[in-house]
């Protein structure tokens, strides 16, 4: 019994599936092509957005005619310049003692707020500065090709103040030495400076040779 319909199942299954399958089969040979005949005609169509498309770079095209904007920026240049001429003045109390601990400590400060370290001289009243010393025990050529390099924080004492270029900040440390070798070297330092001149050292003597006004 179990075997009967398990061989009249396929049977049916073959006679359904047979007639079923060819009028498929030849149904859907025709419509799959009347199918492709649109969706060919789809294809074109993105196509043709491509040509449309150009129009938007039309529309670019007068933004960038905004291009006189740029003199804006020229004017930009010129402010540098005006502040490069005035440099600003800062004094930072201290002893001819703790004037070199002072002015590391506001060279700390510029590079870590973004200043680029030759961007930065550091002159001495007094003793001169530990890595000058050093650099200088190598000869003055290597010494003033550091110098001339500018990639890096330049230190110098107030007797070469004459030889050093300026550079956009000029940390002054009052470390020491005669007050006429202050007095000589602060007015120098001054024109050193493009942007901004910091002094350290006490400032009684510096008011008094740079005016009350710093």
């Amino acid at each position: 019994m179990p075997l009967t319909p398990a061989i009249e199942e396929p049977q049916i299954h073959e006679s359904a599936q047979g007639p079923r399958v060819t009028p498929a089969a030849s149904r859907t040979a025709q419509t799959p092509r009347p199918v492709p005949g649109p969706r060919p005609a789809a294809v074109p169509r993105p196509g043709r957005p491509g040509p449309t498309r150009p129009a938007p770079p039309a529309q670019r095209a007068p933004q960038a005619t905004p291009g006189p904007v740029p003199a804006a920026p020229a004017a930009a240049p010129t402010t540098p310049s005006v502040s490069a001429a005035v440099p600003q003045i800062q004094l930072i109390p201290a002893s001819a003692e703790g004037a070199l601990d002072a002015a590391e400590e506001a060279v700390d400060l510029l590079l870590d707020t973004g200043r680029a370290p030759g961007d930065i001289l550091v002159l001495t009243s007094g003793d001169p500065h530990p890595w000058a010393a050093h650099e200088l025990s190598f000869g003055e050529a290597a010494y003033w090709a550091l110098h001339d390099a500018g990639d890096d924080v330049f230190y110098a004492d107030a007797a070469q103040v004459q030889r050093v270029a300026g550079r956009p900040v000029v940390v002054f440390a009052a470390n020491g030495g005669a007050v006429d070798t202050v007095a000589g070297v602060l007015p120098v330092a001054l024109t050193r400076a493009g942007a901004l001149l910091i002094v350290c050292g006490d400032p009684q003597q510096i008011n008094s040779v740079l005016g009350a006004g710093v």
